[in-house]
């Protein structure tokens, strides 16, 4: 008998059973891919208020995200760190009185204390403006925070497991019936091929773009989903200027695209908002859409981007409440948290919608509604706790890849650097007595080495190639076909030597 049985393991599922695990409740949570496999790993990797929802009067959003970035930041500022970003002022477009306005709100609505103020700038003498066209004099500067999302969604998963949850990978929830007051669930394990069944008191569908498919197939809600499907797409190419800034372009069609530094030599550009109606299991760019990025930087870059230059693209599907609105751009990012509790009965809760930024204050709302279930169940607590590896000062993540480099004077610069923002503290279990470079065992290509591997399968539940290269790290940008493939079947390998087909 579980507490709560929690559907989904993006980054809203994991936050809910992080959260209730650590306030004492029995756990289990159900992904039927890898962790963060869907629209998790598919943002544009900012912890942001959303500047662009201030013009919709969406306030009450903007704050609640604008007060979780430094939240964030210091739980996990090993994977959240500070970024500016430079937005040209465009005399076709908004107005720059406008754009004053709405930066001085973005500054005092969500109680900044870390992040520096927004400023304006001269394009002509600030660094920002080298890679400009010669008509843009100016910018005005603001900050908000990046973030590694596939990787925010593994650690709340690992802390949800360390609180003592049970974190069931590549277990696909079958069918979920009422019965005698509680859940009785049938989950699908593909990996061993078995199928197994648990009574629950409570159950959280939190399926993301799924959650209308886990409704209407799975538990036989009739209940009709009110949900809008919205695709988002980036492009990464080879690094577009040198500098640590990002930007943020306007577009005539009322749309803003980003351009941000990525993992040293690239730069990520996005996103789209694009309705959507295929196949979830496989969501991918469309040629119109990285023609419409690469025009829409264009008109800012002096040096064109074009579409053979994109070495990788991504695409996710947004589970947004459906309210209406005309456009898939103007659709509400607040979400709505559906909950059915006939007297009796097992409840049952569903999550519609919601941005990765506020997913933690999300399962603080979830927890506080199971409560009339659970009043037994200890207060909240994730608001000042560390997610794994990030019990560090959220200044020191630049300096903690020093102490690193010097501990292992082995390892490159930049590889230290890696480690740190991947890992946090936790790196220490990874090098451990490591001495040389030949004891971090079999080198995959890029900086990837056996032990890294080991410990991501063994700690982490990564199971495919895919999880490693571009969930758990991103070298998968650096790694040739041959390379990927000797990765391939030592992993198989691994698997067949340890027994298991997931860990953690």
């Amino acid at each position: 008998m579980y507490d709560v049985v929690v559907v989904g393991g993006g980054v809203n599922g994991c936050g809910i059973a992080r959260d209730a695990a650590g306030r004492g409740l029995k756990v289990l949570l159900l992904e039927k891919s890898d962790l963060g496999s869907g629209t998790s790993s598919a943002s544009t990797k900012l912890i942001h208020g959303g500047l662009r929802y201030l013009e919709t009067y969406e306030f009450a959003l903007v704050r609640e995200a604008l007060i979780e970035r430094e939240v964030l930041w210091r739980a996990a500022p090993h994977i959240v760190w500070p970024l500016r970003f430079v937005l040209p002022h465009h005399r076709g477009l908004r107005p720059a009185w406008l754009i004053r306005l709405g930066l001085f709100l973005y500054d005092h609505l969500g109680g900044r204390k870390k992040l520096p103020a927004c400023a304006s700038l001269d394009l002509k003498r600030d660094v920002s403006g080298q890679c400009l066209k010669d008509g843009y004099k100016k910018a005005f500067e603001y900050s908000d925070c990046w973030v590694d999302d596939a990787r925010l969604v593994i650690l709340n998963a690992m802390d949800a497991a360390e609180q003592g949850a049970d974190v069931r990978v590549r277990c696909e929830l079958t069918s979920a019936n009422r019965e005698g007051g509680t859940w009785q669930v049938s989950f699908r394990d593909h990996l061993r091929g078995q199928d197994h069944k648990i009574a629950a008191k409570a159950l959280v569908n939190a399926a993301g773009p799924w959650v209308g498919a886990v409704l209407g197939n799975r538990i036989k809600q009739n209940q009709e989903a009110s949900l809008r499907l919205v695709k988002g797409s980036h492009i990464v190419v080879p690094r577009l200027f040198d500098h640590e800034k990002a930007y943020i372009f306007q577009n005539s069609d009322k749309r803003v695209v980003f351009a941000i530094p990525y993992e040293d030599d690239f730069t990520l550009i996005g996103t789209t908002d694009v309705d959507y109606q295929g196949d979830l299991d496989r969501v991918e760019i469309d040629p119109s859409e990285i023609d419409y990025l690469c025009q829409s930087v264009n008109e800012y870059l002096a040096k064109a981007v074009t579409p053979d230059q994109v070495v990788w693209t991504y695409a996710g599907v947004r589970p947004l409440f459906d309210d209406g609105s005309d456009s898939a751009q103007s659709t509400t990012r607040h979400y709505v948290l559906d909950m059915d509790h006939p007297a009796g009965e097992g409840l049952l809760l569903s999550v519609f919608g919601g941005k990765i930024t506020t997913f933690r204050h999300l399962a603080e709302e979830v927890l506080g509604k199971l409560s009339v279930v659970f009043p037994q169940m200890g207060p909240s607590w994730t608001g000042k706790a560390p997610l794994p590896g990030g019990d560090m000062d959220m200044d020191q993540r630049a300096a903690g890849a020093q102490v690193l480099g010097e501990r292992f004077a082995f390892l490159e610069p930049a590889t230290a650097r890696r480690l740190i923002r991947t890992y946090g503290t936790r790196v220490s279990e990874i090098l451990a007595t490591a001495e040389t470079i030949e004891d971090l065992g079999q080198h995959f290509g890029a900086d990837l080495y056996e032990r890294e591997v080991s410990y991501l399968m063994d700690r982490e539940w990564a199971h495919s190639v895919e999880d490693v290269l571009w969930r758990r790290t991103k070298v998968g940008l650096r790694l040739n076909p041959d390379e990927i493939a000797n990765l391939e079947a030592w992993m198989a390998a691994h698997r067949r030597s340890t027994g298991a087909s997931s860990a953690a």
